[in-house]
């Protein structure tokens, strides 16, 4: 196994450009732990540890660029309030050591069902930044990032440089189910947007497909409930018979397997439950905020 380290981006593209089959590897968190067991084995290793800007984050008007590299603890700590659904799926990974160590790009290089952010990351409608040297930059919808089992959309020739995530204009939440409290993957996760702005709501769901997916059903019909039933604007409890469906049509959007974490019956019921309890909480939040703004009861 070789090991290649660019001091630079543009170093980094020409590596990959004349090494295709390198692994990118930055915190190492994912990509490690298959070396270690020996379910990975590739011919060239691509260090992007000295590539600072892949650390670095900016926040828009409208959006932060999150550098692929940006350690879960940075998230926590300096982007609650712009990305809360992604800083509370952070919190969940791992441990603190790993949260120092890993990063968004790692999580969508890996492209596993079962990656923490991508929950967050589907309901909040982010884009991913990639990069070759023969091609240039593109932006990848997330919707259209995951292909398959550990597989994603990026090139052969293509790094991942950035995340555009668009600034929080609503409460975000974000749930996981696991065997125990830290050092887990998730049996399954669902992540829950709420965007007042355009009047709409976004879903993740993780681990409980071959894929992460949006419950785009789930979507449809809740924002038919809330625009029909005027909620935007008079800030009512959504009833219950509103959040039952909502949840049943989450759990329909599941297609899990077993394994040894979990049954598929029971991940389809844990994302129900899942996902009628963030809309409790976002409503509830959005409630408060309304209430407080233009002073709806």
């Amino acid at each position: 196994m070789d090991f290649l380290r660019p001091a630079s981006w543009g170093e980094a593209l020409a590596a990959k450009a004349e090494h295709p089959t390198a692994v990118p590897i930055a915190g190492g968190t994912d990509v490690m732990v298959e070396i270690n067991f020996d379910h990975r084995r590739p011919e060239y290793l691509l260090d992007l540890n000295r590539i600072g800007d892949l650390e670095e984050w900016e926040v828009g008007a409208d959006s932060v660029r999150l550098g692929a590299s940006v350690p879960y603890t940075r998230i926590m700590e300096n982007l609650r309030g712009e990305l809360p659904g992604l800083a509370l799926a952070s919190h969940t990974v791992a441990s603190p050591q790993i949260r120092n160590r890993g990063g968004v790009g790692g999580n969508l290089g890996t492209a596993s069902p079962a990656g923490d952010a991508h929950p967050a990351l589907l309901a909040a409608g982010a884009e991913v930044e990639v990069e070759s040297a023969g091609r240039g930059t593109r932006l990848i919808p997330i919707d259209a990032f995951f292909t398959g089992v550990k597989r994603n959309a990026l090139a052969a020739d293509e790094l991942i440089r950035a995340v555009y995530i668009k600034k929080a204009d609503g409460p975000q939440q974000f749930s996981k189910v696991g065997t125990r409290n830290a050092m887990v993957i998730a049996v399954c996760a669902f992540g829950l947007a709420l965007h007042p702005e355009t009047r709409t709501v976004r879903t993740g769901i993780g681990s409980a497909a071959p894929t992460p997916v949006r419950a785009k059903a789930a979507e449809e019909f809740l924002n038919a409930a809330l625009e029909e039933g005027g909620f935007w604007d008079n800030g009512k409890i959504i009833t219950p018979s509103v959040a039952k469906r909502f949840a049943d049509l989450c759990s329909a959007a599941c297609n899990p397997i077993d394994d040894v974490r979990g049954t598929a019956s029971y991940r389809r019921h844990a994302v129900g439950v899942m996902a009628r309890r963030t809309l409790t909480w976002t409503w509830e939040s959005y409630r408060g905020t309304a209430a407080h703004v233009e002073g709806v009861a």
